[in-house]
C-alpha cells in the first residue's frame, strides 16, 4: 500500500457528504472543568448505525469494482462494523453478511438483521474468525471488507477528525480510541497534515493494549491471550498491519483506561453531554477524565466513536458508587 494521506481523506469527506451524517461536537462547562481544560467531543456514537465505522465501511465498499461489490460484501465485527457493513449493503443495493462472535451485545447483531445483514456467528478463542469470513468469502466470491486494515477504511475513518477540526482549529490536542486501528490512523493522518503542531493521542483498554506495547517493542506484537475487556470493540490481540505502519509513525503516544476508568466517563457523558455511550466509544474520554493524556495549553478534541450498548447493561455498567466521586464532578 502507497503511504496513506491527507487527499485520501478529503476524497473520503467528498465521497460521505450525501450518506454520512454530521456529527456534533459537543462541549460542556463541567466537562472542562473536571479535565483541567477546554474539551470538545466529537459525538460518533450519532452517526448511522451508532459509530463512526460506517464512515469507512461506505467509503471502501462503493469504492470498489461495481461488478466485485455486486456479488455481495463480508466482513468480521463485534458489532459496529457488522451493522455499518450491513447499512452500506443496503445502500449499494448489494447483499452483507458479517460474521459476529457468539457473545456479542444484543442490540448489535439486532440492528445487523434489521438492516438486512446475514449473520454468522463464531466462539470467540476457539474459532479463527479470519480464516471463517475467507471461507465464506471463497465460497460466494464476496467482497471482504475489513473492519480496520485498508486504506479506504483508514481514509473514511479519518473523515471524524477532518470534520471536527475544521469546527474547532483551536484543538491542540486529539484523544482517539485505538482499536484496530483505523480510526487513530486516518485521524492522525489528517490531523498532522492540517496541524503540524498537534499532538494525535491514542487509548486502549489496559486488558488489550496490544499498540501500546507494539510500540514499546517497536514492531507488531500479538498479546498471549484475548483481551478481555467490557471494552469489547477495541480488544484486539495485535493491530492490523496497514494501520500500524501509520500509527506506528504518526501518534504521539498511546495510554490506557480501566474498565472503571471507562465506566465513570460513560456515566459523565450521559449526565453532562445527554449521550449514551458504550464501553468503547468512551475510552478517549476516559483518557481525559482520569488524568492520563499528557497535555500542557490549549482545547483538547475527544472521539466519542460509538453509543451500542442496550439499557439493562448501560444501567448496569454506570451503576456504581464509584461514578459519583468528586474527582470527575459526576
Amino acid at each position: 500500500m502507497t503511504e496513506l494521506t491527507a487527499r485520501d481523506v478529503q476524497d473520503a469527506a467528498a465521497n460521505l457528504e450525501p450518506v454520512a451524517a454530521r456529527t456534533p461536537a459537543l462541549s460542556a462547562l463541567s466537562l472542562d472543568q473536571a479535565a483541567g481544560w477546554p474539551v470538545v467531543c466529537k459525538a460518533e456514537s450519532l452517526q448511522r448505525t451508532g459509530s463512526f465505522k460506517f464512515r469507512g465501511a461506505y467509503h471502501h465498499a462503493s469504492s470498489l469494482p461495481a461488478k466485485e461489490r455486486a456479488r455481495g460484501l463480508i466482513g468480521a465485527s463485534s458489532g459496529n462494523h457488522a451493522q455499518a457493513l450491513a447499512l452500506t449493503g443496503r445502500l449499494l443495493e448489494v447483499p452483507a453478511t458479517v460474521v459476529i462472535p457468539a457473545d456479542a451485545p444484543a442490540p448489535k447483531v439486532e440492528g445487523v438483521r434489521a438492516l438486512g445483514g446475514r449473520v454468522v456467528t463464531y466462539r470467540r478463542g476457539s474459532e479463527d474468525r479470519d480464516a471463517l469470513v475467507a471461507d465464506i468469502a471463497a465460497q460466494g466470491d464476496l467482497a471482504v471488507v475489513p473492519s480496520a486494515n485498508s486504506r479506504h477504511i483508514m481514509a473514511g475513518a479519518g473523515t471524524v477528525a477532518l470534520e471536527l477540526l475544521a469546527e474547532h482549529p483551536e484543538i491542540e490536542t486529539l484523544v482517539v480510541p485505538v482499536g484496530g486501528g483505523g480510526l487513530a490512523a486516518g485521524s492522525a493522518t489528517i490531523a498532522k497534515h492540517l496541524h503540524p503542531g498537534i499532538k494525535v493521542i491514542g487509548v486502549e483498554p489496559e486488558e488489550g493494549a496490544d499498540t501500546l506495547l507494539s510500540m514499546r517493542c517497536g514492531q507488531r506484537i500479538a498479546l498471549p491471550e484475548a483481551p478481555v475487556t467490557i471494552a469489547d470493540g477495541l480488544g484486539h490481540s495485535s493491530p492490523s498491519p496497514l494501520t500500524w505502519a501509520v500509527n506506528s509513525k504518526l501518534l504521539d503516544t498511546v495510554v490506557t483506561v480501566t474498565d472503571q476508568d471507562i465506566t465513570t466517563a460513560m456515566a459523565f457523558a450521559f449526565r453532562h453531554l445527554k449521550l449514551v455511550v458504550e464501553p468503547s466509544g468512551a475510552c478517549a474520554l476516559a483518557a481525559v477524565l482520569s488524568g492520563q493524556i499528557p497535555h500542557q495549553s490549549g482545547t483538547i478534541g475527544v472521539v466519542i466513536s460509538g453509543g451500542g450498548v442496550d439499557l439493562p447493561t448501560f444501567q448496569r455498567l454506570i451503576d456504581h458508587p464509584a461514578h459519583r466521586k468528586d474527582r470527575v464532578h459526576v
